[in-house]
């Protein structure tokens, strides 16, 4: 599951970062209002945790915009502010919960695992499947047909990024900054030997191959049979 935290204090955002990722969360994090609109406009996430005092673009207006899109990813709002007005306000222009600082990250992270659970329910499907390969978040189960395939945690985050994406062309500048989590020098072959790991195990056994490398310029999983 992939989460954008929208903060300003690196002090919060390096400790809600840790946490999360800590319970299996992929988190992006953007230090201002305008970096985390742009954010969500080019990446789907499954959920956003914003902060309400931002520079560039405050968390009010960055919710105003998107919505306005009609980009409906669940928002939790950070404030400072307790004021009942300030609350509702929040709330009315689309957020789906609220927590006030200082706060506990066990009571952040219940508030999310409580709204993926509810939006689940509604409107996520209960795997991603490509061909006869399956992929069950909820469990981190993949398999082909009946056959239970067994990765790392970076195979598995890299995996599911490729199936959330079926059919496009994933760069290694996209793998980089959306599955590592961090920018580093894609000269290396690093992103490549994860890769063939993953091939290995989802594709070397089974028909029809999946995983693609598009020369030059990245990968895509699809079924070209």
């Amino acid at each position: 599951m992939r989460i954008l935290l929208i903060e300003d204090d690196t002090g919060i955002a390096r400790f809600v970062k840790q946490g999360l990722s800590e319970n299996s969360f992929s988190v992006d994090v953007a230090v201002d209002g305008e970096e985390g609109f742009q954010s969500v406009l080019h990446m789907k996430y499954d959920l956003i945790v914003l902060d309400i005092m931002l520079p560039k673009m405050d968390g009010k207006e960055v919710l105003r915009k998107i919505r306005s899109m009609d980009i409906q990813t669940p928002v939790i709002f950070l404030t400072a502010k307790d004021s009942e007005s300030d609350i509702v306000h929040g709330l009315n222009l689309g957020a789906d919960d609220y927590l006030t600082k200082p706060f506990s990250f066990n009571e952040l992270l219940a508030r999310i695992q409580a709204i993926i659970r509810r939006d689940k329910a509604v409107t996520h499907p209960a795997r991603l499947q490509t061909a006869n390969l399956i992929l069950e978040p909820d469990g981190h189960r993949v398999f082909r047909e009946k056959t239970k395939i067994e990765l790392t945690p970076k195979e598995y985050v890299l995996l599911e990024f490729f199936m959330r994406h079926p059919g496009q062309i994933i760069t290694r500048t996209m793998i980089s900054e959306k599955v590592w989590d961090y920018h580093f020098d894609t000269s290396t072959n690093i992103i490549d030997v994860h890769v063939s790991h993953l091939r290995n195990k989802i594709d070397k056994d089974f028909e029809p191959k999946l995983l693609h490398t598009v020369k030059g310029v990245g990968y895509v999983l699809e079924d070209r049979g």
